[in-house]
C-alpha cells in the first residue's frame, strides 16, 4: 500500500490549529506527529508549509438527481463537484424519479454510486404516507437516515396526513431529517399574488410566499411530535430566526432534536434577489440579513449542529422560467467550503468552527465510522487548502453537470489545492481523477 508523508501542515482538527506532519499508509491515517516526522520510511512527501490540512467535509445533504432527473445532475459529476470543493462524503436525497421509497429503490442508487461517485456515500429512505412498513427495514447501520418531506413536496414523498406522521414519528427507529414549510400557509400567499400578478409574479416575492411563517409553523410542529414520540429528528436548512427558538445551544452530544444550516442561508440575503434572481431560489427562501445574521450566530452557540449545501442543480433554461414555473435550487457542493472558509477570514466563524461544523458534527451526529477527523486510524479523508490563494469563481472548471453557479463573479481567498478519498488522490491542480471510487458509508448505531 502506498504511503505519503505531508509535511509541515498547518492542521485543523478537534477545535486546534497544530502544525504537524500527517503520514499516509493505504487508505488510514497512520500518523499525525506534532513533534514532526524524522524518516519519511519509503513515503512519497508532500511539502505542505502554509497550507492548512482539514478532513474532508461530509455533506449531509444533497441532490445529485440520478436517477430519473439526470440532465439537470448525476452522481458522477455531482461527485467529482464535492471533491473539487474539499468534500469527501455525502448523503442523497429520495426525490429522484423514481422516489426512493423501497428497500429495491434504494439499493438501485447505491448500486449506481458502486459505478460513478469518486467519493464516498450514502443515501436516505424516503418516507411517504404508505410505505411505513418498507420504511422500518431501513438498515441503520448502512444507511444514513429516513427523509420526510412534511410538505413542498409533490406525489407520495409529502405526508400531510396526521396519522401517517404520528406512525412515521412513533416507529422512525434512527435518524428522521425532514424539509419543513406549512403549505396551506405558502398556498394562502401564493394564491395572493397570482390575484395580482398573474404570471408575473417577481423573485423578490419568494420570502414572502415561502414565508417565515410557513417555515415556522411546520418545523415547531415537527419538533413538538418528536418531543411526544421520543424521534431522533433532525430539521433541514433552517432559514429564519424564529425557528431558532425551537433548538437548544451547546454541544451536539445528547440532543434528540438537531438543526442543520445551509451555506446559501449564511451567504445570501433577500437583497440579493436583485441581481441573482431566480439563481437564488430556493425551498426554503433565502429571506432577510436579520434571518442571515441570526442563523450565523446560531452556528456559533450550537444552535444550528451542522453545515451542508442541499445541492439541487437545475439547468440554466428551467432556471429561466418565471416564477411558478422555475424550479427551486442549485449547486453548492463545489464552493460551499470555499464560501465557508471566507466567512471565517471575515471574522463570522472560526477555521476550526467550519471543520466542527462540516466535518466532525456530521461525523458524530451521524455515527460514521472512522471519518471526519484527523486522528490515526481514521480513513485518509483529507483536504489541502490554501487560505490566501485568491481565486474568482466562473464557469470555467465547473463540475457540476447543470454548469453554473450562484457564486460565478464571486472573488474567494480560500482555494482548495488537493482532496484525498480514503488515501487516493481524487482532486489536484484543478482537476479530479474520474476512475477514483468512493465507498458505501458504515455507521456505529
Amino acid at each position: 500500500m502506498e504511503k505519503l508523508l505531508i509535511r509541515d501542515a498547518q492542521v485543523v482538527n478537534d477545535g486546534r490549529v497544530i502544525r504537524a506532519d500527517v503520514l499516509m499508509h493505504g487508505d488510514r491515517i497512520e500518523r499525525v506527529a506534532a513533534e514532526g516526522i524524522g524518516s519519511s520510511n519509503g513515503a512519497k512527501e508532500l511539502d505542505a508549509r502554509g497550507r492548512h490540512l482539514l478532513p474532508g467535509a461530509i455533506d449531509d445533504q444533497v441532490h445529485f438527481r440520478e436517477p430519473g432527473l439526470t440532465h439537470k445532475e448525476d452522481i458522477a459529476h455531482g461527485s467529482a463537484a464535492a471533491a473539487a470543493g474539499g468534500i469527501t462524503s455525502y448523503m442523497e436525497m429520495p426525490n429522484t424519479v423514481p422516489q426512493t421509497l423501497t428497500q429495491a429503490l434504494l439499493e438501485e442508487k447505491y448500486t449506481l454510486a458502486r459505478a460513478s461517485s469518486v467519493v464516498n456515500y450514502s443515501f436516505y429512505m424516503g418516507c411517504g404516507e404508505r410505505n411505513i412498513e418498507e420504511v422500518v427495514r431501513t438498515d441503520s447501520r448502512t444507511v444514513c437516515g429516513l427523509k420526510a418531506f412534511l410538505g413542498s413536496s409533490t406525489g407520495d414523498m409529502v405526508i400531510t396526513d396526521e396519522r401517517a406522521l404520528d406512525e412515521l414519528f412513533r416507529r422512525a427507529h434512527m435518524l428522521l431529517a425532514v424539509h419543513a414549510e406549512d403549505d396551506p400557509t405558502i398556498r394562502r400567499e401564493l394564491e395572493g399574488r397570482i390575484a395580482r400578478y398573474g404570471d408575473d409574479i417577481p423573485i423578490e416575492d419568494h420570502p414572502l410566499i415561502r414565508s417565515a411563517e410557513a417555515c415556522y409553523a411546520s418545523s415547531s410542529a415537527a419538533v413538538a411530535r418528536a418531543k411526544e414520540f421520543g424521534t431522533r429528528l433532525h430539521v433541514l436548512h433552517i432559514s429564519t430566526a424564529r425557528e431558532l427558538d425551537l433548538f437548544e445551544p451547546g454541544p451536539l452530544e445528547g440532543k434528540r432534536i438537531t438543526a442543520e444550516a445551509c451555506v446559501h442561508h449564511l451567504w445570501f440575503t433577500d437583497a440579493d434577489y436583485a441581481s441573482k434572481g431566480n439563481l437564488i431560489k430556493w425551498n426554503p427562501a433565502v429571506k432577510t440579513a436579520a434571518d442571515r445574521d441570526a442563523i450565523r450566530k446560531a452556528v456559533n452557540d450550537g444552535r444550528i449542529d451542522v453545515v451542508a449545501t442541499d445541492h439541487a442543480p437545475h439547468t440554466l433554461d428551467e432556471k429561466a422560467m418565471k416564477y411558478r414555473q422555475c424550479p427551486s435550487g442549485g449547486p453548492l457542493v463545489q464552493h460551499a467550503m470555499p464560501a465557508m472558509l471566507e466567512m471565517a477570514r471575515d471574522g463570522v466563524f472560526s477555521v476550526p468552527e467550519v471543520v466542527e461544523k462540516m466535518c466532525h458534527a456530521p461525523s458524530r451526529m451521524f455515527g460514521i465510522t472512522d471519518r471526519g477527523y484527523v486522528r490515526e486510524g481514521c480513513k485518509a479523508d483529507l483536504v489541502l487548502v490554501d487560505l490566501e490563494a485568491p481565486w474568482t469563481v466562473s464557469r470555467d472548471g465547473l463540475e457540476s453537470k447543470c454548469g453554473w453557479s450562484p457564486f460565478e463573479g464571486q472573488r474567494f481567498h480560500a482555494r482548495v489545492l488537493r482532496t484525498w478519498v480514503n488515501g487516493r488522490l481524487v482532486f489536484a491542480e484543478g482537476r479530479v481523477d474520474h476512475a477514483i471510487r468512493g465507498e458505501r458509508l458504515r455507521f456505529n448505531r
